[in-house]
């Protein structure tokens, strides 16, 4: 059932650890919550399912979680706990919401089951939805823009990684006034190969995914309808398999209907994300990496933001870049969850990220 309010201020106290556990543990958005969750201070990671590894270690499918004591259980098998992560397919969540709260007071699903606000809108971008009566309920997880409904929210609905990569560029423009919806705008997000999961897939196999620039939804992409539904504009939305691990990132083409100057570009961005713990402004400059890039954030929950002026055309665009499975799902997650239930919001991931790193 929800948690009531009375629950909710016993588990927001600062110096209480709460329960949690993975649904899907065995996957990547699972492996990374369960790395998270393992060295969260406020968090007691109590267990992880996965049908298909039930009675494993966690370590036997995660390695870099070999030192870890906990082994995976059966999904069938939920015990109670105070947070249930769900890193399930889409589909799953949906029809098993009621049993998760029998187990749980908050949870925080990382699939597509609950980001969207209405049925028609699921009608439309997947096959209707399950459990429509939860749509109301859900918070869509992105901090940035939802930090004030997030206190004390009982139903989490972590972003899609394109579509957070593409809504944290453009946020700041809609933000800052420069861009009231009607405009053209064009995104580009390159993305790599742990984006499609752990499960193989001919087009995922190293042989075919090495090396490729890959267009894979030229047009009706879904996370075009978180991109939409959280800026309140058209987005026309592309999206590129590349030659990577790791990460998300999204060139946007903007063409504003009236001028637009570097110090307004400056002042909408600093004035989005000034204060953001997360989100980090890279514009320009000197050095190697002058605009956001994955490499540059692998493995953190950081995004990377910035823009460049074309006068010329009287275009803006606009970079980001994430992790896909960090900012764009499992740390997501993890600071919503942080933010929903009292604690320190950067908890669990102050992880700075490596350089020099590989493929990320």
């Amino acid at each position: 059932m929800p948690i009531t309010d009375s629950a909710a201020d016993d588990a927001t106290g600062a110096d209480e650890t709460v329960t949690a556990s993975v649904v899907g543990g065995s996957g990547f958005a699972g492996g990374e919550l369960l790395r998270i969750l393992a060295g969260h201070p406020d968090f007691e990671l109590a267990g992880a399912t996965s049908r298909e590894y039930a009675g494993k270690s966690v370590g036997s499918v995660h390695p870099n979680l070999r030192g870890t004591d906990l082994r995976f259980s059966d999904p069938a098998d939920l015990d109670a706990v105070d947070v249930l992560f769900a890193a399930t397919p889409h589909g799953v969540s949906m029809e098993q919401i009621d049993e998760f709260y029998e187990v749980a007071d908050t949870v925080v699903d990382l699939s597509a089951d609950f980001r969207l606000n209405t049925v028609e809108q699921y009608e439309e971008w997947y096959d209707g939805h399950d459990a429509p009566e939860y749509l109301d309920e859900a918070v869509y997880a992105l901090p940035e823009l939802h930090r004030e409904d997030l206190p004390g929210a009982d139903l989490i609905a972590a972003g899609g990684c394109n579509a957070t990569a593409t809504i944290l560029g453009l946020y700041p423009l809609f933000d800052g006034g420069i861009l009231d919806g009607g405009e053209q705008i064009v995104a580009d997000v390159k993305v790599g190969s742990s984006e499609g999961g752990a499960g193989a897939s001919k087009a995922g196999s190293h042989p075919e995914r090495s090396g490729v620039v890959r267009p894979y939804a030229p047009t009706g992409h879904r996370h075009e309808a978180e991109i939409e539904q959280e800026l309140g504009a058209s987005v026309s939305f592309t999206a590129h398999a590349v030659d990577m691990v790791r990460g998300a990132a999204a060139t946007c083409h903007v063409f504003p209907d009236g001028p637009v100057s570097k110090g307004d570009l400056w002042s909408a961005f600093r004035g989005a994300y000034d204060d953001e713990p997360f989100v980090r402004l890279q514009s320009g400059g000197g050095g190697v990496y002058r605009y956001p890039e994955p490499k540059a954030v692998a493995g953190t929950n950081m995004a990377e933001v910035g823009f460049e002026l074309d006068p010329g055309n009287k275009r803006l665009v606009v970079f980001s870049a994430i992790d896909n499975l960090v900012k764009g799902t499992a740390g997501q997650a993890v600071h919503a969850a942080n933010v929903a239930l009292g604690f320190d919001e950067t908890a669990g991931l102050d992880f700075q990220g490596l350089h020099p790193v590989g493929s990320p």
